[in-house]
């Protein structure tokens, strides 16, 4: 399993008709693609970071995560979108670890 994220702050003020908009796109667009399982968007409620949006996903395995990647549909959205609109973001794939066997 993979698990996507990536933070992100828009170029739209907070509660705008545009941010909206964006977040409504992203949502009925990027949880259709082949793959995408448990799409969830959260706000951040900490003043520790700028970056005020959150989009997580899961991949059953790297290959669905890179047919995502190249999904048509993701790279429109990647170029009408989301390198208009977003300020700044910071993106991190996981894979998670068992914790016993970390565990000391």
């Amino acid at each position: 399993m993979i698990q996507h994220t990536v933070s992100f702050a828009l170029v739209h003020p907070a509660g705008s008709a545009e941010e909206k908009d964006f977040l409504a796109t992203a949502a009925s667009i990027l949880p259709t693609i082949a793959g995408v399982t448990d799409f969830g968007i959260s706000r951040q409620v900490s003043a520790k970071s700028d970056l005020t949006w959150h989009f997580t996903m899961w991949f059953a395995d790297q290959a669905a995560y890179a047919a995502y990647d190249s999904h048509p549909d993701h790279q429109n959205f990647v170029q009408t979108r989301w390198v208009t609109e977003v300020a700044a973001f910071q993106e991190l794939d996981f894979e998670p670890v068992d914790v016993a066997a970390v565990a000391l």
